[in-house]
């Protein structure tokens, strides 16, 4: 008995690592959420780029071990929570691109 109690004692120091780089992915996301809000671009982009290097350690530790199925649910859950956290710094980002566009000369998205 005492070793499945270290096994799961052990698969939960494992699986605790994975889903903490979830919820640091969805911090961030509120982060480039809160500073679109602002107006804040620059920063946008520098929080973009620690998502994009989240992202690949999540990649890196997801190969070497899995997340446990009572994990599962809180990782749907803060998946949804990114992408609709995602899907507001997009609508935010909008109006910035079009003007983008028109002071590089560029078309914008309404007029084609």
């Amino acid at each position: 008995m005492h070793g499945c109690v270290s096994q799961t004692a052990h698969q939960d120091a494992m699986d605790k690592p994975l889903l903490s780089y979830y919820e640091a992915l969805e911090k961030a996301s509120a982060d480039m959420l809160a500073v679109a809000r602002r107006g804040d671009w620059d920063a946008v982009e520098r929080l973009e780029n620690v998502s994009s290097r989240l992202i690949t350690q999540l990649q890196q530790a997801s190969k070497v071990t899995a997340l446990a199925a009572e994990h599962h649910q809180a990782k749907s859950a803060i998946m949804r929570r990114i992408l609709a956290n995602d899907a507001e710094v997009r609508r935010l980002a909008e109006p910035w691109i079009e003007n983008l566009d028109a002071l590089t000369g560029g078309r914008s998205r309404s007029s084609q």
